[in-house]
């Protein structure tokens, strides 16, 4: 990234101050120039209420009155402006603020490139142009893309406790270019998505709770080693999405709150700006200085480190005003409403902005509401995500999972009611770290039943989630069934892989995805009614279910078959579209995966017997606690509609 000389444009001024300067990290900041025949680096800074501002570091002995950076104040605009001669790469610095109410405070910069390790908070003059992509390739293509029709299968990973050799002794991200990489390829996911890797003061809020939103953090090494990281995701056939937090801040003295002693980027009014169930602050996103920060921010993660898509944190808690606060906060907008409309309006603007600058992003809603058309273009009124994490089927799923087998006949309805909605949205089916912290147990560890009954309802939990409409997310550690919930301070627990059960719920999973990469019936018409059609949607006191997905038209047809019972049938019958062969493409029971290995043939014929609304059916055993996949072997077009 060039930086300008000292002088900074009218234009870049008037965009920053209208919220239209989408690339404001190009001129805020700390940058490494040349300005009247010296090299320094030029420092520039919004702080509309501050009666004086200073850059203090190392070189003047962290003390505002030894003036190495005459920071001065752009006319009228909010923002100042300095030059320090001599400064250089890797000088550690703040800002030193006179505020509008007298105090004095130290503030670390909000456009930083790079922060100290935690617990030090001082920014350091960094520059980000230096590393050599080589994901050319990749990128070249990426415009081409179509996502919707493709699959989609995210591993969701925690930079600092994927593998950790020590209690905070993590894998630097030079390491985890080659060792999460490696695995995520051998396993056969198409996505990484990263928790939050903006720098962050406390490990335990995982990335949620920023200071730095321009500064990828150090705990895991120099900004370059995530350039590698990315880089070598490219090369590998491997996307990179990031979880990205606009929704809040967090308090610590050094960061955003009361930046220049007045409520800068924090609502004026408390009842607006307190997140009290996270401790935090919320953006003023109707203030435009506030939008061309964080739209800025959105951009630079896709310009300068080449990630591919964000997932949008919370967006309930951002669009409605009275999101968990109590009744003395609670608000209304001018039309006595309790949406945000600052925040709705600000996300439209957002996933306007990404799309005219990289039209091929994914941008993803983590959003809890049901506020309509989250992934409906802005032009129709909706907010412009191109996809949205589906969070009511999950918690349905959860529920019926958790349920012991001989009850569930009364909740079918939780397995079922999915459809009803599933393509009113682009949904991704998340089961996230959000659902396996704070108590809630591991996805194998809420399963019913003895040890080896877990291991059959994950492996058939995984099997319907995965034939289910919608992309796919899954939080590390489920691929093997780690048993102990998510220890963010530890590694996850990889020698479970000794053991057999765990071993072969990792062959499973690697087996899974490579069915599902490999057959467009389960991913070609995802958000489109005519890829999914019921078989047998009402079989509730046998705890059965079965439904078909179909692709395009020149796509196999696959039927599923899922046994939510302890009760085995030798001969079920199910209903099918087309006469001809079915090949059994996967079988959950198989011992390699930790199933009972009972027998169960590799081919079937269908006859002319009538079921389930069908002219024609197949007769296949069904042990308990299974899912069966079987493709016919032609496709189903033209016997029957779809």
């Amino acid at each position: 990234m060039q930086a300008s000389p000292v002088h900074v444009s009218s234009d870049d001024l008037y965009l920053f101050n209208t919220g239209q300067l989408f690339q404001a990290y190009r001129t805020f900041g700390a940058h490494v120039t040349h300005w009247e025949g010296r090299e320094g680096v030029r420092f520039v800074l919004w702080a509309p209420g501050a009666r004086e501002v200073n850059v203090v570091g190392d070189f003047n002995g962290w003390n505002g009155w030894n003036k190495v950076v005459d920071m001065r104040p752009a006319g009228s605009t909010g923002i100042w402006v300095g030059f320090g001669p001599g400064l250089r790469e890797g000088d550690r610095y703040k800002y030193e603020i006179l505020g509008a109410d007298g105090e004095r405070r130290l503030k670390s910069d909000p456009f930083g490139f790079r922060s100290e390790l935690r617990p030090n908070t001082a920014s350091i003059v960094a520059k980000l142009d230096r590393y050599e992509w080589s994901d050319g390739e990749w990128m070249g293509a990426r415009a081409g893309r179509k996502p919707y029709d493709r699959p989609m299968l995210i591993y969701e990973a925690h930079l600092g406790s994927w593998r950790m050799d020590a209690p905070e002794q993590f894998r630097d991200y030079g390491r985890l270019a080659e060792e999460l990489v490696d695995y995520v390829c051998g396993m056969g996911y198409t996505h990484i998505e990263i928790l939050p890797i903006a720098e962050h003061p406390f490990d335990r809020s995982w990335g949620y709770q920023a200071t730095g939103y321009f500064a990828a953090t150090s705990r895991y090494g120099p900004p370059e080693g995530l350039q590698k990281l990315v880089d070598n995701c490219h090369r590998r056939g491997i996307g990179v999405l990031l979880d990205w937090v606009c929704g809040h801040f967090c308090k610590d003295d050094h960061g955003l709150r009361r930046f220049d002693g007045s409520p800068q980027y924090e609502p004026a009014d408390y009842r607006m700006a307190e997140k009290p169930l996270w401790g935090t602050l919320a953006f003023d996103f109707g203030k435009p200085q506030v939008q061309s920060f964080l739209l800025s921010n959105a951009l630079f993660w896709l310009d300068v480190y080449h990630i591919d898509g964000l997932r949008v944190d919370a967006v309930a808690s951002m669009i409605d005003l009275n999101f968990d606060k109590p009744e003395e906060m609670r608000t209304t907008n001018l039309y006595g409403g309790t949406e945000n409309v600052e925040a709705l309006q600000f996300l439209r603007k957002l996933n306007e902005t990404v799309f005219r600058y990289y039209p091929e992003s994914l941008m993803m809603a983590e959003d809890s509401s049901s506020y309509p058309g989250v992934t409906s273009p802005t032009y129709l009124g909706g907010l412009g995500f191109n996809y949205k994490w589906n969070m009511g089927w999950m918690n349905d799923m959860l529920r019926y999972m958790e349920t012991d087998p001989e009850h569930r006949s009364s909740r079918h309805s939780l397995i079922t009611f999915s459809m009803h909605y599933a393509f009113s949205e682009n949904y991704v089916l998340p089961l996230s770290h959000d659902e396996v912290v704070h108590g809630k147990r591991s996805l194998l560890n809420k399963m019913p039943g003895p040890y080896p009954e877990k291991f059959a309802n994950l492996r058939l939990l995984y099997g319907y989630w995965m034939t289910h409409p919608g992309k796919k997310l899954l939080f590390m550690g489920g691929e093997f069934g780690q048993f102990d919930e998510w220890k963010d301070y530890a590694g996850l627990d990889w020698d479970l892989l000794r053991y057999p059960l765990h071993d072969s719920m990792r062959k499973y999973t690697e087996r899974l995805n490579a069915v599902y990469a490999a057959r467009p019936a389960l991913w070609e018409l995802d958000h489109r009614p005519e890829g999914f059609e019921w078989i047998d949607v009402n079989n509730a006191p046998q705890r059965m279910l079965s439904f078909q997905r179909n692709g395009g038209e020149a796509e196999r047809p696959i039927v599923t078959v899922c046994n939510f019972s302890r009760d085995g049938y030798g001969a079920y019958r199910i209903g099918v579209s087309s006469p001809g062969t079915y090949e059994l493409v996967l079988n959950s029971d198989e011992s390699d995966f930790g199933g009972s290995g009972a027998p169960m043939p590799t081919r079937v014929s269908a006859s002319e017997a009538p079921m389930h609304g069908k002219s024609y059916s197949i007769e296949v055993p069904v042990p308990a606690l299974s899912i069966q996949l079987w493709q016919s072997e032609a496709s189903s077009r033209g016997h029957e509609d779809m």
